[in-house]
């Protein structure tokens, strides 16, 4: 994290004047990239919990709040930094949603606002609000996600589906198909955030500088559910796929949809990515079908659902990451470092990223 992150102070329990860098910072646009800070905010979540010094918790906590607030102010608005997204206000900061923080504006690979990154980002606010016991980040994300929703939302052929990427003000789509697991990210997404409000006392309602919101997200559940029930889901082998499916069926394990989905997961982890991903790293075979950060996002979701580190699984993730072991820092390409090691750090200790390693502090019950 001090390699992405800092430098920061760790012996003391306030960062003084630290921000989260810039530059290259998180190695997207303006040094922000809502997928690698999304891991960032966890990662500093789970600082808080496993460094064992007494200003520790207060310490990562911060640093997670201040990496929070950086990404709404440099991705909740232009490019040119002079506006607010579309929809968006000073008393509604997300209600415009966050762009993805690509380094070009246009093209192909060009900036927007991806599905699964901002349902990441919102388990992201989650966490942080369960860890400092402070409903306004579960609000942040509930205000996020009822102002997303709709955007990505289509129909085609007559049935309800989704896209996964829209423009930076959320009025076009900016591709016709919706990603493989868009509809139980969002799903499973939302029914933490709203589960959360509920913890917090505020099932229905949120007082946002003195005015009343809603916080309830039935609408958007129930449309997901309808369009994971018609879309059923295969996996394709990709190593980051695999991970992220299974971290996201790990929050939800009694359901039928969930119990499938790991099982094709687990299969492919164990006949097909761990075989072929515990094999030495070297420079002529790192590149280009070995990338480092796929490998660990599988790593960390194997870890995930089997918790357990004595399981064959989990060790066998282990492996894959030993094999890695000094050779991140030494990637070809410099762009994908910061990617690389907020996704490594992930995959050695998942901490928030596991559904019960925060809780919202007894004071908050």
């Amino acid at each position: 994290m001090q390699r992405v992150y800092g430098p920061y102070p760790t012996d003391a329990s306030d960062p003084g004047p630290w921000q989260p860098p810039s530059n290259p910072g998180a190695g997207g646009h303006k040094g922000r990239y809502l997928w690698t800070d999304a891991f960032g905010v966890v990662n500093f979540i789970t600082l808080s919990r496993e460094k064992g010094h007494a200003h520790s918790r207060q310490l990562y906590l911060e640093l997670a709040r201040r990496l929070a607030d950086k990404v709404h102010s440099v991705l909740g608005r232009t490019r040119d930094g002079s506006a607010r997204l579309l929809g968006a206000t000073d008393e509604e900061p997300l209600s415009g949603g966050l762009r993805i923080g690509k380094l070009d504006a246009d093209g192909q690979d060009g900036d927007g606002q991806y599905h699964h990154y901002l349902t990441l980002w919102m388990f992201a606010l989650n966490r942080l609000a369960l860890a400092t016991g402070e409903a306004r980040w579960n609000n942040l994300a509930i205000q996020l996600a009822k102002a997303i929703h709709p955007h990505f939302m289509t129909e085609r052929g007559g049935q309800e589906t989704m896209v996964w990427k829209i423009s930076m003000d959320m009025r076009r789509p900016l591709v016709n198909s919706k990603g493989n697991l868009d509809d139980v990210d969002g799903y499973v997404v939302f029914q933490l955030l709203q589960d959360t409000a509920e913890l917090f006392g505020e099932k229905d309602m949120a007082v946002t500088n003195g005015t009343e919101k809603p916080l309830s997200l039935d609408a958007e559940i129930k449309q997901y559910c309808r369009i994971m029930a018609s879309h059923p889901k295969t996996l394709s082998g990709d190593p980051l796929d695999l991970g992220m499916s299974l971290w996201t069926c790990h929050l939800d394990r009694d359901a039928a949809w969930s119990r499938s989905l790991a099982r094709d997961a687990l299969a492919i982890a164990r006949y097909r990515f761990l075989p072929a991903a515990q094999s030495p790293i070297t420079a002529s075979r790192k590149q280009p079908y070995r990338l480092a950060f796929r490998e660990f996002g599988a790593c960390m979701g194997i870890k995930c659902y089997e918790d357990d580190p004595t399981k064959p699984m989990h060790a066998g993730a282990q492996i894959v990451l030993d094999a890695w072991e000094g050779k991140v820092l030494k990637g070809a390409d410099e762009d994908l470092r910061p990617i690389n090691m907020t996704m490594y750090a992930a995959a050695l200790i998942p901490g928030a990223f596991c559904d019960g390693f925060v809780s919202l502090p007894a004071s908050n019950t």
